[in-house]
């Protein structure tokens, strides 16, 4: 069960905190604020981001590469209306702010607005307190880390011959202020460990498994709770399975999804149509659709940035709001859509906290944060019991979906025969495709077994990408189309 976080007022945060990564005063913003309203417009924003980063990689028992970076910049936005003016700089200084909120100003112009004089605190939680950043550990900690990857997925089984193992982590310091005279400041950490492993069998094709994970945390998460050797036997067993797989079936079946990383099917194929920006233009398969039945009763889809540590989880979205947990579709029935500031204008809304950008450099968009659909009552092995002939499938690589008609495509990386009640044969080279509202009304089983991701998901949409969580419990569909080769 996912237990509800609660609201705190203040940011616990001294002023002090963005006067020395930004340089900048209360007077300052009000300043910059007011440029960017000066060729009219409805509202405005100021978004400053201190981003720091590493990276260590190990590939053939050598570290090939250690990386550290900073990047630094603001971004202003001016909205008018349908239009919205936008325009960055990674120059600090009052001249080059100033210049980036007049270019804004010209691109969205319209009728004058008053910015609110002072600002007030938003409303933040506290879903990843962090005592140490991870690039303030030591770099041997990080290097050991990839070290004891690799170790480990070579003595996993003699058939590996091939491991490579990231480390990455970053520290993000935001700074939002608003013409409604709203502040937010954020202290964003994130961390993840990536493993991928190449085996061969004496005949046949090389075969690769990856495992990953992290989230919101520090370096005390690898060496507490998921370790190294975690996810480097994770990404071993994926490849040795595979060198045993048969080719996948072909045609219309009943397909089980396994809990957990499957879940990227339902972001895909059901959460990017739920994002208001696609709505509001009528492009989305869910358009106009709040209020009526578009999956089975048995599917509740919920999209949640408040789940502490999370890899999707924010104390406040990219345009300063609290994040929210969002229920999307209730037993079936849709009720509503993820928006951000310019959405939830237009639509007459409140905004979900759902307001995400890549950087200072984009603008932000309605994005989905950890995305997943609520546990059922069966059991997972009676839902595998229950299918005579199938597909269950437990791992998913790359995929695409068309958000206008819904369909989508998906490789699954890791699936078994269902033959008789029972995973029987593992079988490589399948396919699932399908119509993301299509598929949840087939949804005739949701198991008890809710999992989210470990914490490996990116999400891109028009060119940015963002940091996501997913899950799902076991979920029996009754029709979907493999696309395989054996008859």
């Amino acid at each position: 069960m996912i237990a509800p976080v609660c609201h705190t007022q203040g940011m616990g945060l001294s002023q002090s905190f963005f006067s020395e990564r930004f340089a900048v005063t209360e007077h300052d913003l009000e300043s910059y604020l007011n440029e960017a309203l000066s060729a009219g417009g409805e509202y405005a924003d100021l978004y400053f981001e201190y981003l720091s980063t590493s990276a260590i990689s190990i590939d053939e028992g050598i570290v090939k590469s250690a990386t550290e970076g900073v990047t630094l910049g603001v971004g202003v936005r001016v909205i008018s209306g349908e239009r919205t003016g936008y325009a960055y700089t990674d120059d600090l200084s009052p001249e080059k702010i100033r210049k980036a909120a007049r270019t804004a100003a010209c691109i969205a112009r319209g009728p004058a607005s008053i910015t609110k004089t002072g600002f007030e605190e938003a409303r933040r939680h506290n879903l990843y307190p962090m005592l140490r950043a991870p690039h303030e550990m030591g770099l041997v900690e990080r290097v050991d880390l990839v070290k004891r990857a690799d170790r480990a997925a070579r003595a996993y089984d003699a058939r590996v011959f091939q491991v490579q193992a990231t480390y990455a982590d970053s520290v993000r310091h935001v700074l939002v202020a608003t013409s409604e005279g709203r502040l937010s400041v954020d202290r964003q950490p994130m961390a993840r460990l990536s493993v991928t492993v190449l085996a061969k069998d004496k005949e046949g094709a090389p075969q690769t498994g990856h495992s990953g994970g992290g989230g919101r945390v520090t370096l005390d998460f690898f060496l507490n709770e998921k370790t190294p050797e975690h996810f480097a036997n994770e990404a071993a067993r994926q490849a040795i399975v595979q060198l045993g797989a048969v080719e996948a079936p072909a045609g219309e079946m009943t397909v089980v999804l396994g809990p957990g990383w499957p879940g990227i099917l339902l972001h895909e194929a059901v959460g990017h149509g739920l994002e208001a920006d696609f709505n509001r233009k009528g492009v989305s398969a869910f358009s106009g659709r709040v209020g009526q039945q578009v999956a089975s009763p048995l599917c509740t889809v919920i999209d949640d940035g408040t789940i502490g540590s999370r890899r999707g989880s924010l104390n406040v979205d990219d345009e300063g709001n609290a994040t929210k947990q969002n229920v999307l579709i209730e037993k079936g029935i849709l009720r509503g859509y993820l928006t951000d500031k310019l959405s939830s204008r237009l639509m007459h809304t409140e905004s979900s906290g759902s307001g995400r950008r890549e950087s200072y450099q984009h603008i932000p968009m309605p994005r989905m944060t950890n995305t997943y659909m609520l546990a059922g009552e069966s059991d997972p092995e009676e839902i595998i019991r229950s299918v005579p002939r199938g597909l269950y499938c437990t791992t998913f690589g790359g995929g695409q979906v068309d958000i206008t008609s819904g369909n989508f495509v998906f490789a699954a990386s890791e699936s078994y025969l269902i033959e008789n009640g029972k995973i029987t044969r593992p079988v490589r080279g399948a396919t699932l495709v399908g119509n993301g509202p299509e598929a949840l009304k087939y949804v005739s089983m949701v198991g008890h077994d809710l999992e989210l991701d470990e914490g490996i998901g990116v999400c891109g949409k028009e060119g940015q990408s963002v940091p996501v969580g997913v899950g799902i419990p076991t979920l029996k569909i009754d029709k979907m189309t493999v696309g395989g080769t054996a008859q």
